[in-house]
């Protein structure tokens, strides 16, 4: 059976953008670890895409950590952990986890995505209202919008405008509020204290994706909670272990009742294949590296942001000068962001754009994250390359 005529032309907005620049910044063939340098499409080039932000993504320990865990093991669980249980790796990865992030306790999803997605279907109803940051990501809105039930967003980072729609809510039966700690396409780091107290104020339950907070913010690494002073959390939690944290699955942590009630009434966790004990291990194997290394990782990621930032600023690239470890050139049309990134991905540096609709039109963005990981010497060769990037010579090939 072909696929009708509509279906076949449906296109989105980045294969259009694609098309005009002739070139397509999505999807690239990696042809090795996350490495400096790091292997793309068979060239040698500065990895400034991904999350890596400590640089522990190809760190031998944490491998070792995943290699004895499938000797011993084996791959996967095959099985879901309600039907087939947990290893004891989940039992330690847990125990030292939760008090890292500074919960009581936590269950672990296949995915951040996976865990917020499914968080609101599980804790929520119809009766229920949920204020989310206009920003927020698309997991979380789209977890909230599929309850049912009424959810509104409120204008970034803005408490006035979360105070306004805490004050009117009458009528239902419980209040949750949602955001980021880290907005990762600018940097922005969310003013969670004041979101916290609001909440408490009002008999509202604050629920926080710590995704691009985790092994960022905090004194230890620990994430939004460490970074606000807030003990004895009242709300809900969730984070990947994808970025940072250098391995893969997502977290929703919280008071215990709640984790009891997810772990029997989820079905994002409970009808998905048990993570396996390798990543298990391994999210144990960084605990234990960062408990040692975590303040001199942080400090080279600061400072490499603070050389890339100082350089864009200097050629005339406009930033958002957010507080985190996270660089965002203001690009302008989704055009204008991918004809940037293509032109930094021809000197060797690979970006990532973001164009409508993950941003809004003419709000386009090419983001820079410079992992631990990285040389001084390579920084360097990125604020040179920089430096010498103007305008007019964006439109060339790449690997010219």
């Amino acid at each position: 059976m072909k696929p009708s005529s509509t279906l076949r032309e449906r296109t989105t907005f980045s294969d259009e953008v694609a098309r005009l620049v002739s070139y397509n910044l999505y999807y690239l063939s990696i042809g090795g670890e996350l490495g400096d340098p790091l292997i793309v499409d068979e060239h040698y080039a500065v990895n400034l895409a991904t999350n890596n932000y400590l640089g522990l993504s190809n760190d031998p320990r944490i491998k070792q950590a995943y290699i004895e865990a499938i000797e011993k093991y084996g791959i996967s669980m095959c099985a879901t952990p309600v039907a087939g249980g947990y290893t004891d790796r989940f039992e330690a990865a847990t125990e030292l986890l939760a008090p890292f992030i500074g919960v009581d306790g936590l269950l672990i999803y296949p995915s951040c995505y996976q865990a917020n997605n499914g968080l609101f279907s599980a804790i929520a109803t119809k009766d229920d209202l949920i204020l989310f940051d206009r920003c927020a990501h698309s997991s979380l809105i789209q977890g909230a919008m599929a309850v049912g039930c009424r959810a509104l967003p409120f204008a970034h980072n803005d408490m006035d405008a979360l105070e306004y729609l805490l004050r009117k809510k009458t009528g239902y039966a419980h209040v949750f509020v949602a955001s980021e700690s880290v907005f990762s396409t600018e940097g922005s780091i969310a003013p969670f204290a004041d979101i916290y107290r609001l909440c408490m104020e009002y008999g509202a339950t604050p629920v926080i994706d710590d995704s691009h907070g985790i092994g960022v913010l905090g004194s230890h690494g620990g994430g939004i909670l460490d970074h606000c002073g807030i003990t004895d959390y009242e709300g809900i939690y969730t984070t990947s272990m994808g970025k940072a944290m250098a391995n893969n699955c997502g977290v929703i942590g919280g008071r215990g009742h709640l984790i009891d009630h997810l772990r029997y009434f989820s079905p994002h966790l409970i009808y998905s294949t048990a993570i396996a004990p390798c990543v298990l291990a391994g999210i144990r194997r960084t605990l234990e590296i960062l408990a040692d290394e975590y303040p001199e990782r942080i400090a080279r990621v600061y400072a490499y942001r603070g050389r890339i930032r100082d350089a864009l600023n200097r050629a005339g690239w406009p930033t958002a000068n957010g507080a985190a470890p996270i660089n965002s050139v203001e690009a302008g049309s989704s055009e204008d962001t991918v004809l940037l990134s293509k032109a930094l991905y021809a000197r060797g540096i690979v970006t990532t754009p973001f164009v409508y609709p993950s941003v809004p039109k003419n709000g386009g963005r090419v983001r820079m994250i410079a992992g631990a990981n990285l040389s001084a010497e390579t920084i360097d060769t990125v604020c040179r390359v920089i430096g010498e990037l103007k305008r007019e010579t964006l439109n060339e090939p790449a690997f010219a």
